[in-house]
């Protein structure tokens, strides 16, 4: 997943190819956000799910970890989850380890590492999740493996990049016991505590296993009969004979019967389902293990003589719960899927997400002719993404997948007809059933291109030979690149490719075009009638002929980065760019700026026909703006999550997060308004 964090830079006031007008300046009035009641996060259902927790005697009472930090509780075995608690304000923590404390259930550990660096640390709660401390000792730790010692509570260990911490006061303080510097014992994943000594301890590393039988005093590598360099990802220890110790590595899955001291791989596991990250053994029936690799689930009956696969092998499982009231009822944390829960021992399982939505939404359109009919385009989640669609304002969700295959997508829109169309990663599509038909609807690829282009000939008439150019078909080809950007408001359909700007005259039936200015790096498009405009990162083209030809659009010099392109009926063109929001009236030679709003670094900006605003975010602000095109003013509303996009489903805003779905607006949402 990539999270992305883009600085404000607006220096320079030079005039370049375009003459930026002296700034349009506002006074704000002084309305309060305070109460403002947080926008609710209504699906799609699914996405990341990392790790479980039950509370101690209540199977029913579950924590679920994720990977854009928050924390989902549910109540009745995973059947329904809601939103608990974000543990920081940035959206990139992996939530790897809850634990529950077996003394005190209303205490919880969570750990954390973060995306694409070293961060993290431990929040503890003391009231069942509802607030979080975080613990000083282990702040911008990355911590990949948290365990509490069976006999003792309040002696609790942690694996880091650092190496292995240990805290014998419940979480207050931390001492490490690996070796300080130790170039063996750092970059721990995976730690098991003996069931009957709290200083007998499996420590598993990026490169093979470690134990201690003295607390941290000394260790010793337990490598014999694993295959070098493993990284160990989960260890488990028989509770009913501590002598039988399970791991999984790179390498396989390894079996011990005398604590360690010798593994013998276990067979059954594909060697291309190499990567087990979790181990979990059925809590009433030891000889049941369940093994959740990149590569599905597998299941051993006879303690890891045999294994079978559970499920097929495009499920990447990061974490398995097995209820102790009842060992048939299996939940598993997977990549993309979400929670899939299983009533008959893993034989058959099914999405068990109601509540819990952590998609990345980066496509969002609502029908014109049914305003709860609600459609979002998901991207990373493969075959469990594409498209989904709501026909009822947010409240369910269908996925709409069929023809797209696994492709990401990136554009929504609607033609004047009703037709959906999808700009995907590999291509356009076009929805060929009204969305009412939900998961039976299927997607049409529309990617032929048939381009003519002027070619130099050499013709006899009257006995003479002349130079002439004719219109000459080149060869037809396929669209297979990717499709940043729609605009199908007109009768010419416009489309900005990974191979350039497309327009189509025959609903998507055939497309021609290509590079344009020698560049097919365009990342938005918008149309109003034979006006065209398109945008580069670092700038723009129009055409007043749909499309036929193009020309270069000056742009304001110290934009450094341009995001949307929008027209407003009036004709006016408006940007959005790192700088904040522009306008121009004369297709480029003036453009104004829209001085006083609170952020600048616009990422989506389009204009709503119904309100007749102009709707601007940002993917650096959980702020969503409307502005009035006549007056230049804008209404402020505060969503409490980081936005991708913005639209109006008649008198309600939709939003696309960047990780947590589709919003919606609270009906009792409060609003700021700027005044001229």
């Amino acid at each position: 997943m990539s999270r992305k964090r883009i600085r404000l830079n607006s220096c320079g006031r030079r005039v370049g190819l375009a003459r930026l007008v002296p700034f349009l300046v506002f006074s704000v009035s002084a309305i309060g956000l305070a109460a403002q009641t947080a926008w609710t996060a209504v699906g799609p259902d699914g996405g990341d799910a990392r790790s479980f927790a039950a509370v101690p005697g209540q199977p029913n009472h579950l924590y679920l970890g994720t990977t854009g930090s928050w924390i989902y509780e549910s109540t009745d075995r995973g059947a329904n989850w809601h939103r608990l608690a974000k543990l920081d304000s940035s959206d990139d923590l992996v939530l790897d380890n809850i634990v529950v404390d077996q003394a005190s259930p209303a205490t919880v550990y969570a750990a954390a590492w973060q995306i694409g660096q070293p961060g993290g640390g431990l929040w503890i709660s003391h009231d069942g999740g509802q607030s979080w401390k975080m613990v000083e000792a282990l702040r911008a730790q990355s911590i990949f493996a948290l365990t509490q010692a069976p006999s003792n509570p309040h002696i609790l260990f942690a694996g880091t990049l650092q190496g292995v911490f240990r805290s014998t006061d419940s979480g207050s303080s931390w001492t490490l016991i690996s070796p300080p510097g130790s170039k063996e014992i750092h970059e721990v994943e995976s730690l098991a505590v003996d069931p009957t000594d709290p200083d007998i301890l499996y420590a598993g590393t990026w490169h093979l296993p470690w134990k201690t039988t003295d607390g941290g005093k000394n260790w010793k590598n337990i490598k014999q009969g694993v295959i070098e360099d493993s990284d160990v990802f989960s260890i488990i220890v028989d509770p009913a004979n501590p002598q039988q110790v399970f791991l999984s590595a790179c390498s396989g899955i390894y079996k011990s019967q005398n604590a360690g001291e010798l593994f013998h791989k276990i067979k059954g596991i594909p060697t291309d389902a190499r990567r087990t990250r979790v181990l979990m053994q059925d809590p009433t029936n030891h000889d049941v293990v369940y093994a959740g690799t990149t590569e599905g689930l597998y299941k051993t009956t006879d303690a890891g003589r045999t294994f079978q696969p559970m499920t097929a092998d495009d499920v990447i499982v990061n974490d398995v719960y097995i209820d102790p009231s009842d060992s048939k009822r299996v939940l598993l944390a997977t990549d993309r899927g979400g929670v899939l829960a299983s009533n008959d021992a893993g034989q058959t399982f099914t999405a068990s997400n109601a509540g819990f939505s952590e998609r990345k939404v980066d496509a969002l359109l609502v029908d014109n002719a049914n305003l709860a009919h609600l459609f979002a385009g998901v991207v990373n989640d493969k075959t469990y993404g594409g498209a989904f669609v709501s026909l009822n304002g947010g409240t369910s969700w269908d996925q709409i997948s069929q023809g797209l295959e696994g492709r990401d997508v990136f554009a929504l829109a609607q033609a004047q007809d009703g037709t959906v169309v999808a700009g995907t990663s590999h291509g356009i599509f076009v929805l060929n059933q009204n969305p009412a038909a939900g998961a039976a609807a299927r997607w049409e690829p529309k990617n032929i291109i048939a381009n003519t282009i002027l070619k130099p000939a050499i013709e006899t008439h009257a006995g003479k030979r002349i130079n002439v150019e004719k219109k000459v078909k080149v060869p037809v080809i396929e669209l297979q690149s990717r499709v940043n950007a729609l605009d199908l408001s007109g009768d010419r359909w416009l489309a900005s490719t990974g191979i350039g700007l497309l327009t189509s005259k025959d609903q998507g039936a055939t497309w021609q075009g290509g590079f344009v200015m020698n560049s097919g790096d365009y990342l938005s498009v918008a149309a109003l009638g034979a006006t065209m405009a398109a945008s580069r990162s670092d700038g723009m083209v129009i055409s007043t002929d749909a499309g036929s030809t193009w020309s270069p659009l000056g742009v304001p010099s110290m934009l450094t980065r341009i995001h949307r392109v929008a027209f407003s009926p009036d004709g006016t063109l408006w940007l959005g760019a790192r700088e904040g929001v522009y306008f121009t009236r004369d297709q480029g030679k003036q453009w104004m700026w829209i001085e006083r709003m609170p952020f600048r670094d616009v990422d989506d900006l389009s204009y709503d026909a119904a309100s007749a605003r102009v709707l601007v975010s940002s993917h650096s602000s959980d702020e969503i703006y409307a502005i009035d095109p006549k007056t230049s003013t804008w209404t402020r509303w505060e969503t409490g999550y980081r936005i991708d996009s913005v639209r109006m489903a008649g008198r309600r805003l939709v939003a696309a997060s960047l990780y947590d779905g589709v919003l919606v607006e609270p009906d009792t949402s409060k609003v700021e308004t700027s005044q001229r």
